[in-house]
């Protein structure tokens, strides 16, 4: 157990504590939790990178945590009403097309990799920057006119451009 998969796994027990802070009604301490997550995911990929810690389990560990804290808050800011329930309908949609995908390539002994498409890592930013938006908005109360608007149109175009592209993407693999 290396030291970044230690902060991954940490991570990982972070999400039902955001979830949890948020569905309490605690938005603040939510945002607070989320922002530690995000600066433990940047701090795991630093010291993997710059002292040769990467792993092979790190390599699984680290996306799904990330999208174990992604959907889970996607889900359950939907469900308390502090954004549309499409938008997670979304979210969580593409990641199961995704591993719908893989799986479906295994099964029919068609193994796929994926790799991450440059409009999948600006659709993950934008996901993580609209959730912190939120989060923030709703525990310090200040709003930014526009902001939130900006956000959820960012996230709905992105995500539906990313779930195509992987399609495409999985579509010529199994073509081939």
């Amino acid at each position: 157990m290396s030291i970044p998969n230690i902060i991954t796994l940490l991570r990982i027990f972070l999400v039902p504590a955001v979830v949890w802070a948020i569905a309490s009604g605690e938005p603040l301490l939510a945002f607070w939790l989320f922002l530690a997550a995000g600066i433990s995911d940047a701090l795991d990929g630093f010291i993997a990178k710059r002292f040769h810690m990467q792993t092979e389990l790190g390599s699984y560990l680290d996306p799904v945590a990330d999208k174990a804290l992604l959907v889970s808050i996607y889900v359950t800011l939907a469900v308390v009403g502090l954004i549309p329930r499409w938008v997670a309908i979304a979210v969580v949609s593409r990641d199961f097309m995704i591993i719908g995908a893989v799986v479906l390539s295994l099964v029919m002994a068609k193994p796929v990799t994926i790799s991450p498409l440059l409009i999948s890592k600006v659709n993950t930013a934008a996901q993580i920057s609209f959730a912190a938006i939120v989060l923030a908005t709703a525990g310090f109360g200040v709003t930014v006119p526009g902001l939130y608007d900006l956000g959820l149109v960012l996230v709905g175009l992105l995500t539906g451009l990313s779930a195509a592209a992987y399609l495409a993407a999985w579509t010529r693999h199994m073509a081939s």
